[in-house]
């Protein structure tokens, strides 16, 4: 990528020059020539580079090719985990391969692969993580059930758009001006929990059952698929399809991966990069306001506290999945493979009995924090060492 920029550069600098001899004078330019300024531009050998990264913003998908690709060795990793956690819980367990377990694990996790997938859109764009999502989940749930006196399905809709709102305050600051991610979405979460206790007093919101919205909510999150697949695990497949089209096979995706590897040769090739970063902003946040609609009807309950937790489980996923840090690499299909790791991990970890010890909510906290340091690490030195930016 430092080649393709150092093309850029020289290629700007050279039509600058050439301008700058036809017209005569030192630092002026003559309008007239930029048609053959363009032309000699296109035929310029250093330029190549600068070209070839142009035709990724067409809004087509892009071409399919018939060269043999190399393998995608984190996606291999991750599903090669993947199948090693499943031996190992088949081997300490005779049942854990049952449908029954299966879904269970699936519909554990649900929530977090939901969240997780519009979360690797912001991750693909280079701007790490959203830090509100807690706040985005807990609002989108108190929306819904503040509104179900209008109905179930108006419900609904006011909690999505509420989260989604969200989304497009953090897309406008972050892709139009440019604030640090990190801190904007960490000083909106802090925004989000204030404006809740200070609205609700501190309180939580019940749906009530005796009305048929009411009842429709608190059943929601068990609503089973042709009475096979629950809800939520459907809901993940859904967007985990939708996602990988969108990233793989349209423009969008190609633009998102483009300002992600370098943000300044997608905004010189013309790619409106704040519009894409503001898109992955809320497609997250529509993620993560779905999520909090289902949690909250899981709970039962529309509180402050409904969605932490969540900001790091997801990114957690999303790196064991090969997203890297770095922007510009990864995908759905690894995110997914992160959410496995993580479902099956907590699930083998539970079966582990040494002794008197088992692991619980805090012992398994602590080795996912591991193995997050551990992906990120390795990660980060295996960048280095082929001589790719790392962030």
């Amino acid at each position: 990528m430092s080649t393709v920029r150092l093309n850029a550069e020289g290629a700007e600098n050279a039509e600058k020059n050439f301008l700058q001899k036809e017209a005569g004078t030192p630092g002026k330019t003559n309008p007239r020539l930029g048609l053959i300024a363009f032309l000699r531009l296109c035929l310029s050998r250093s330029c190549r580079g600068f070209f070839s990264i142009f035709s990724l913003r067409s809004l087509r998908p892009p071409r399919l090719s018939l060269r043999p690709h190399s393998p995608d060795w984190g996606l291999v990793f991750v599903y090669a985990l993947v199948l090693a956690l499943v031996g190992a819980g088949r081997a300490i367990s005779p049942e854990f391969l049952t449908h029954k377990y299966l879904m269970q694990t699936a519909l554990a996790v649900a929530l977090l692969g939901i969240v997780s997938v519009g979360v690797a859109f912001i991750t693909y764009s280079r701007h790490y993580v959203d830090l509100s999502i807690p706040g985005i989940m807990a609002l989108s749930g108190i929306i819904a059930v503040s509104a179900l006196k209008y109905g179930f399905i108006a419900s609904l809709a006011a909690g999505l758009a509420a989260g989604m709102a969200i989304g497009l305050a953090n897309g406008l600051v972050v892709g139009y001006l440019r604030l640090n991610p990190i801190i904007w979405t960490l000083a909106m979460m802090a925004v989000l929990s204030g404006v809740i206790r200070k609205a609700y007093g501190g309180a939580q919101v019940y749906p009530d059952a005796a009305t048929d919205a009411g009842r429709a909510f608190l059943d929601l999150y068990h609503v089973e698929v042709l009475s096979i697949v629950p809800l939520p695990v459907a809901i993940l497949a859904i967007l985990a399809a939708a996602g990988y089209f969108l990233m793989r096979h349209t423009g969008f995706g190609a633009q998102l991966k483009l300002a992600g590897s370098s943000y300044e040769v997608a905004r010189m090739t013309g790619v409106n990069v704040r519009r894409a970063v503001m898109a992955a902003f809320i497609i997250s946040s529509a993620t993560s306001a779905a999520a909090g609609i289902l949690l909250t009807s899981f709970n039962k309950v529309g509180a402050q506290y409904v969605g932490r937790g969540y900001d790091f489980a997801a990114i957690t996923a999303v790196v064991i999945g090969g997203t890297t840090l770095a922007g510009g690499r990864g995908g759905i299909l690894g995110v997914i493979g992160g959410v496995m790791v993580i479902a099956l991990l907590s699930s083998v970890l539970s079966l582990v009995r040494v002794g008197d010890f088992t692991f619980g909510e805090f012992e398994k906290a602590i080795v996912q924090g591991v193995v997050f340091i551990l992906v990120v690490g390795a990660g980060s030195y295996s960048r280095r060492k082929s001589g790719l930016d790392d962030a």
